[in-house]
Parts: structure tokens; C-alpha cells; sequence
């Protein structure tokens, strides 16, 4: 289904979004582990032209979470703390400094994303590691807010993440997930799992829902889905 998507794209969109959309796809590609995820999207820093393909006339991820995070977290903001998932080249962390944010640790996978986040100058720590199941170097209730902003897909986060994501953050302390709306269908690991892991952690006590909303043309003319769960 999403790769007959992108083939229908491909046909008839236009030609620079075109190359945009396959170079993103390719990052999605059904099969793909996240090493090679990691590996793809340095290749992709180190070739100049990720932020050009990304920018916020096609992926509009970054400023839609950054909204979010600023809504929940009313001014002062430059003592709340806050880790930036699946980083990129620090699109999300503009977007946060932009809004007051001052304590922004980025995490991402892949060495070159990670380099060309640090020359945005508005990390207080990049961390190269995958946000997965396992036990990140964080300590248990760090941070005000974590948020993922483009970082769920195909070999991306997996939904076991979800059990790390609530240690790190603090009590009272917020989860935002920003990621296309149908991954919830194409995705294999998501597929009649995420959602309902999000319900089960919930049920059980771990954290409480707050809001589920679908925003319009968040990645290329693509609906997007904005998960915020608060941490009990």
C-alpha cells in the first residue's frame, strides 16, 4: 500500500517534490532495519540536501510539535527540560528555541544527522543512540517533555520505545508524538499495536491521555496524527 502510494506520487506530483518524496520514502522502505535507517539518513545529512527535501513547505512536523510542547508548557520556558527524539538536523530544536525553550537534549540515531544538529547551536547535549526498549544513559525522570516529531515509520521507533519514553520524563511531565496518520495502517509494528499499547499503558496506570488530533497536509499533503500523553 505505501509503496504503491509513492509510485502514484511519483507520477503525478511535481518534479522537485517528487525527488523530495522518494528520498524520504526511501528512508521508509518497507523491510528496513534501523541500522540501515541510521546509515540512510546520514548518507542523506552528508549529501546537503535533507533540509531542502524537509523543509517546512513539505514536512511541517517540527513547528506542529513545537506548538504543542508550547501550549503545555506555559512561559517560563528556559528552565523546562526537554529531549528532542529522533533529532534530525534540529529542525524541532529551532522551532523549541524559537518559543523560549533553553534545556534541549538531542537524540537521534544516525553520526550525521547528529553533526548537522550541533550547528544549529541550540542543543545543550546531542546523544547518538537509538530510542528503542533499551535503557538509554538518561537518568529516570529527567525531563519535562519528550517528543517525537517524524522519528515513528517503518524500521524508526519501535512501539517499545513507549516503555522508555515514560521513564525519562517526569512526573506530570508530558509525551508528544507527532507522526503520519497512516503509518498507524502501513506500519507493521503500529498496525493494531500502537494504539492499543498507548491504551494498555494508560489503563494501567503509567500515564493519561490528553489529546489525539489529526492535523491536515503534515508531511507531504499527508495527514499527520498528534499523540500527547501526561506521565502519572
Amino acid at each position: 500500500m505505501a509503496s504503491e502510494k509513492a509510485r502514484r506520487f511519483q507520477e503525478e506530483g511535481e518534479r522537485r517534490d517528487v525527488a523530495a518524496y522518494a528520498q524520504n520514502y526511501g528512508a521508509h522502505r518497507e523491510g528496513i532495519s534501523r541500522e540501515e535507517v541510521a546509515q540512510y539518513y546520514t548518507q542523506w545529512a552528508k549529501s546537503n540536501k535533507y533540509e531542502m527535501d524537509m523543509g517546512p513547505e513539505r514536512y511541517r512536523g517540527p513547528r506542529i510539535a513545537a506548538d504543542c510542547v508550547s501550549e503545555l508548557i506555559p512561559d517560563p520556558r528556559d528552565s523546562a527540560r526537554i529531549l528532542d527524539i529522533a533529532a534530525g538536523s534540529g529542525f524541532l530544536g529551532q522551532e523549541l528555541w524559537t518559543k523560549g525553550f533553553r534545556l534541549i537534549d538531542g537524540l537521534d540515531p544516525s553520526e550525521g544527522m547528529i553533526e548537522a544538529a550541533r550547528k544549529k547551536n541550540v542543543y545543550s547535549n546531542l546523544i547518538c543512540d537509538f530510542m528503542s526498549e533499551k535503557m538509554l544513559n538518561i537518568n529516570t525522570d529527567t525531563y519535562d517533555a519528550v517528543v517525537v516529531a517524524g522519528g515513528m515509520g517503518e524500521g524508526h521507533i519501535p512501539c517499545s520505545a513507549l516503555y522508555e519514553m515514560i521513564r525519562i520524563v517526569k512526573p506530570g511531565g508530558y509525551v508528544v508524538i507527532v507522526m503520519r496518520e497512516e503509518y498507524l495502517e502501513h506500519v507493521h509494528d503500529y498496525k493494531d499495536k500502537l494504539e492499543p499499547l498507548m491504551k494498555e499503558l494508560e489503563i494501567s496506570g503509567r500515564w493519561t491521555r490528553v489529546s489525539r488530533r489529526v492535523v491536515p497536509k503534515y508531511s507531504f499533503e499527508n495527514n499527520g496524527v498528534i499523540f500527547i500523553y501526561q506521565k502519572k
